[in-house]
């Protein structure tokens, strides 16, 4: 079978597009170059450039390469920028995808795939946050990933499509330099920018009720991300319904005990500073992996040291000059 990867150029996509084909999977990716790299593609993926909210495009591409399932990653995804751009976000990650389910259905397309995050629950005072844990945003961004579930699931049930729905935590890390997160808007690439800056890291809040004060969070590797998505998707293949699952490791790590780890394994200084909180900050976020394993027999297999030492090696292809300020 086909699958389509919408945003298969973008950090996540690519490496979800290389682990699909690396597994013998046909993968076609679809993406506006508005964040992607085309280099991060393998030579086996077939690249077609545009909308994934263009229904004339769509409809081509789903017939031209018999397309039987669909991956969609493609959206906006900055928390900040959904606060000032609502409605952006609204148009691009709801009725965007509400044009690609149409041209979904229309083509007969059975199989779909949804990147969904952990932004749907809120701040939900829980040790481990499971998938029956109520969902309640906090952000547009959270809000549209949410009405995406309900849309993706309706749909399913009313077209004979099999869906799946992944609840990302916190991604971090690359399978190899050359795929490496190139935004700084995650914590980990937003650390390795203020050091190589000369810059203290900044730590919002030491006074949380978490054992070292700052906020816990679930980290799992970019890579064993890509591995979720190729388990779900073959798991769309075998079985009708739809499944909804955390994807995170069940572990928590302090923002500290990151900034420490981050310190280690990069040789910069200087250490973090304390600021002051920030709103919508939940003290701990860390994920119930279980139903996942139940499901697939999926679990992570790669511990935040090698998404740090991973994601510095991707820093320093592009920023060969990072580590000369290394301390001694």
């Amino acid at each position: 079978m086909t699958w389509l990867i919408t945003g298969g150029a973008g950090y996540i996509g690519a490496h979800v597009a290389r682990t699909m084909a690396g597994a013998g999977e046909r993968v076609v990716v679809l993406d506006d170059r508005s964040s992607g790299v085309v280099e991060r593609l393998p030579r086996t993926v077939t690249l077609v450039e545009g909308s994934a909210s263009d229904p004339a495009l769509l409809a081509r591409v789903l017939s031209e390469h018999a397309v039987s399932g669909v991956v969609h990653l493609a959206a906006k995804k900055q928390v900040g920028e959904s606060v000032e751009k609502p409605l952006l976000y609204y148009r691009e990650n709801v009725a965007g995808l509400a044009v690609l389910l149409e041209a979904v259905v229309a083509a007969g397309v059975r199989r779909f795939l949804f990147s969904s995050s952990a932004a749907v629950y809120g701040v939900p005072d829980v040790d481990l946050i499971t998938e029956e844990t109520p969902c309640a945003p906090i952000n547009p961004y959270g809000e549209t990933k949410l009405a995406g579930e309900w849309l993706v699931r309706a749909a399913g049930r009313a077209h004979g499509i099999s869906t799946a729905c992944l609840r990302y935590f916190n991604v971090a890390g690359a399978a190899a330099p050359e795929l490496a997160d190139t935004g700084i808007f995650n914590i980990v690439p937003m650390m390795f920018d203020r050091l190589t800056r000369g810059e203290a890291p900044r730590i919002f809040g030491d006074d949380y009720p978490t054992p070292d004060g700052t906020c816990v969070r679930d980290y799992i590797h970019v890579a064993d991300l890509a591995e979720a998505h190729l388990a779900v998707a073959r798991r769309l293949t075998e079985r009708d319904g739809d499944l909804t699952v955390n994807v995170g490791r069940g572990e928590g790590v302090s923002v500290r005990e990151l900034a420490e780890v981050i310190g280690e394994v990069t040789g910069l200084g200087p250490e973090p500073v304390v600021g002051a909180r920030r709103a919508g900050d939940a003290p701990r976020a860390v994920a119930s992996a279980a139903l996942i394993g139940e499901e697939l027999g999926w679990a992570a297999r790669r511990g935040v040291r090698e998404m740090v030492e991973s994601a510095w090696e991707g820093w320093l292809l592009r920023h060969p000059d990072a580590g000369s300020a290394a301390r001694p």
